[in-house]
C-alpha cells in the first residue's frame, strides 16, 4: 500500500437476482483519509462497504483494500481493516471489558499488548468507568463506542464503518465522530457510510450514491461550490403541493422540501421574481424567500435530479 491509495475502487458491482445494488463504482481512497460514502437508505451504502471488508462478493469490478483485492484472496484483506456493521457483533452477556478481549483473541493480539491497548481504548470512548458493566446494559450510544473498540483493539490500517451514529444521541454522535477523527489524525484510513448530509461535510472527500450510483465524489467544500445556480429557500404554503407544482416548471432545475421549507434550485435563464408570480397566480402563498448557499443535501438533490431527467 506504501505510496498508492490504501482502498482502489474499478467497476465495483453487485446484484441480488434481478435487483442491481451497485452499479460499476470506481473510486480510490488515500491513506490516513476520512472518505465518506453518502446517500439514503437502499443507495447501495452498506453492499459497497461489505464488498470491501472481503465479506460478501462482487458480482463485478474488484476492489484492492491494503493492497489485496477482494475478489482473489478477500481472506487476505482481513487483518489490515476493521469493519464495523449496523449490527456490531456484541456479546450481550459480557461485559465491556470481556468484549474487548474476545475481539483481541480473535484478532490474535499479545496478551502483552492488551493493557496499553486497553488503556488507549478507554481514554478516547471513556468507558474505563464502565468496563465490568454488561454490553446488554449499556445505552444505544455506549455500545457503539463499545463496538469501535472492538474494531479497533489490534489497530487496522483501515477502519469501515457502516452507518456507526444511525439511531445514536446527539451527544454519543458527537463523541463517536470525536473518536473517528482521532483515528484518522492517528494515521488511521477511515471509510464511513451515513445517511446524513450535514455528518458528510466533516469528511475529507465523499462519494454520493444514489440506487447504486454514483452521482457525485469530491471534497464537500468543492461539491458545493459545484452548484453552479441560483438556490432559494422558501416558505410556502401547501411545501409539498407547491413542489409538485415546481418540478413541472422549465425553468426550474429542482425542487425538494426540507422540513417545512422548500429549496429550488433555478437555470440559469429563470428569473426569481417571474416565478414567485407564477406560484402566487397558480394560488400559492409565499411567505418568505431568500437566496442560499447550498448545503451537501441540495447538491445531491440536484445531482439526482439532473441524472432523472437525462434519463427520461
Amino acid at each position: 500500500m506504501s505510496g498508492g491509495p490504501a482502498v482502489s475502487v474499478r467497476g465495483l458491482a453487485r446484484r441480488f437476482g434481478e435487483l442491481v445494488a451497485v452499479r460499476d463504482l470506481s473510486f480510490d481512497v488515500r491513506a490516513g483519509e476520512l472518505f465518506g460514502i453518502v446517500g439514503p437508505d437502499g443507495a447501495g451504502k452498506t453492499t459497497t462497504l461489505r464488498m470491501l471488508a472481503g465479506v460478501l462478493r462482487p458480482s463485478e469490478g474488484d476492489a484492492i483494500v491494503a493492497g489485496e483485492s477482494v475478489v482473489t484472496d478477500p481472506e487476505s484483506v482481513k487483518p489490515s481493516i476493521a469493519y464495523m456493521s449496523q449490527r456490531f457483533g456484541l456479546y450481550q452477556e459480557l461485559t465491556v471489558r470481556e468484549n474487548i478481549e474476545f475481539y483481541a483473541d480473535l484478532y490474535e493480539l499479545p496478551r502483552a499488548d492488551l493493557p496499553g491497548r486497553l488503556e488507549r481504548l478507554y481514554g478516547f470512548s471513556r468507558l474505563g468507568p464502565f468496563e465490568r458493566r454488561r454490553a446488554g446494559d449499556l445505552s444505544g450510544g455506549m455500545k457503539q463506542k463499545l463496538g469501535l473498540c472492538c474494531a479497533l483493539v489490534h489497530e487496522p490500517r483501515i477502519l469501515l464503518l457502516d452507518e456507526p451514529t444511525f439511531g445514536v444521541d446527539p451527544i454519543s454522535r458527537r463523541d463517536l465522530w470525536l473518536i473517528v477523527h482521532e483515528m484518522v489524525a492517528a494515521g488511521t484510513t477511515v471509510v464511513v457510510s451515513t445517511a446524513y448530509m450535514e455528518e458528510a461535510e466533516r469528511c475529507d472527500r465523499v462519494a454520493m450514491l444514489h440506487d447504486g450510483n454514483l452521482v457525485g465524489l469530491d471534497e464537500p467544500r468543492r461539491l458545493q461550490e459545484s452548484l453552479d445556480a441560483e438556490l432559494v429557500a422558501l416558505r410556502v404554503d401547501r411545501p409539498r403541493r407547491a413542489v409538485e407544482y415546481l418540478a413541472g416548471v422549465p425553468r426550474v432545475r429542482s425542487a425538494a422540501t426540507f422540513g417545512e421549507t422548500v429549496r429550488l434550485v433555478l437555470r440559469s435563464d429563470a428569473d426569481w421574481a417571474d416565478l414567485r408570480a407564477d406560484l402566487e397566480r397558480s394560488g400559492f402563498t409565499v411567505r418568505h424567500a431568500e437566496v442560499v448557499r447550498p448545503t451537501l443535501e441540495d447538491v445531491f438533490v440536484d445531482l439526482v435530479e439532473r441524472k432523472r431527467r437525462q434519463n427520461v
